[in-house]
């Protein structure tokens, strides 16, 4: 017993493993160091050797362009700058003649009197467009342009607006052929023209393209009416319009309404054309008379008239 237990330390210390610490190879660490340094070296030798001197007659070349391209503009503000001034406080363009063309209602001095122009001012120094809108707000010119003819003379071209109806908006207007509501009427105002009822001021207001459109449809029924001989403008007293129903219109003899709708005036006025004259004699009896409905002529008689002319038939009216 004793010797096996002498045995076991001197056995477990046989077979015990103690771990060695080996000497580091210095050598090859710098030598794989100096391998990954080599790259290195060799780019910034090839960066050195491909390195070329500098063209300094390409520079200065460049630079002397550079100058004088910025000299060149500069001198050309300048001197337009200085032509500028030169010009504009010239006595050789300064404004002699006023000329104004194609005005018919508005007189020529009112005219230039809204230009604010004066004889003596430079020509150069007027604002053409502004004044052009200054003259349009007279309400009977439409448009004005105005012209510089060299040296000294101004040239102002109107366009003036020409009535074709009067609206009835709360207050009389004149209408344009576009369906362009311009001036209202005032004193000495011709009224000898075709009324326009049924849009008023307010619509005009908050609807005003389709109170144009609407204007505008009217003014081409005038026109359309004034191509006819047999029932003309010289029949008609008032075009009512009507958003919703389209327009109407009332004969001068009678009063009485003639519902067109809203499209095919030529053909709806073909048809009534064709009984008018028969239509006449009888206006005094007469309620409506009707074209909405294709290729008929719906004539309504006011029934209590009839009633009365049969219980009074030598009545004379």
């Amino acid at each position: 017993m004793r010797d096996l237990k002498e045995r076991r330390p001197q056995k477990f210390k046989a077979n015990r493993r103690v771990p060695v610490r080996q000497p580091r190879d210095w050598k090859k660490l710098f030598r794989w160091l100096a391998l990954l340094a080599i790259p290195f070296k060799r780019r910034e030798n090839r960066c050195l050797d491909e390195r070329q001197p500098r063209d300094w007659t390409k520079i200065l070349q460049r630079t002397f362009t550079v100058g004088v391209v910025c000299g060149g503009a500069a001198l050309t503000v300048v001197g337009g700058l200085m032509l500028w001034e030169v010009v504009t406080d010239s006595r050789f363009f300064r404004v002699e003649t006023i000329r104004v063309e194609n005005m018919q209602r508005v007189a020529a001095d009112d005219i230039r009197e809204l230009s604010d122009i004066q004889p003596g001012m430079n020509i150069f120094s007027l604002d053409l467009e502004l004044i052009g809108r200054k003259i349009a707000e007279n309400p009977w010119i439409a448009d004005a342009r105005v012209e510089r003819v060299f040296p000294r003379d101004i040239v102002i071209r109107v366009s003036e607006h020409v009535p074709v109806a009067v609206a009835n908006l709360g207050c009389l207007y004149y209408v344009g052929r576009d369906g362009t509501v311009f001036k209202p009427l005032g004193l000495g105002d011709r009224v000898d023209y075709p009324v326009v009822t049924g849009i008023d001021r307010q619509y005009l207001l908050d609807q005003p393209e389709e109170a144009k459109r609407l204007l505008g449809e009217a003014m081409a029924l005038l026109q359309e009416l004034g191509k006819r001989r047999v029932f003309g403008l010289d029949q008609v007293s008032e075009i009512r319009i009507d958003p919703v129903e389209g327009f109407a219109l009332y004969t001068l003899l009678g009063g009485i309404p003639v519902r067109l709708g809203f499209s095919d005036f030529s053909d709806k006025l073909d048809r009534l054309e064709s009984i008018y004259t028969e239509l006449v004699p009888r206006f005094a009896v007469l309620q409506s008379i009707d074209l909405n409905v294709v290729d008929r002529v719906i004539v309504k008689v006011d029934a209590s008239l009839t009633l009365s002319k049969e219980d009074n038939p030598g009545r004379k009216g």
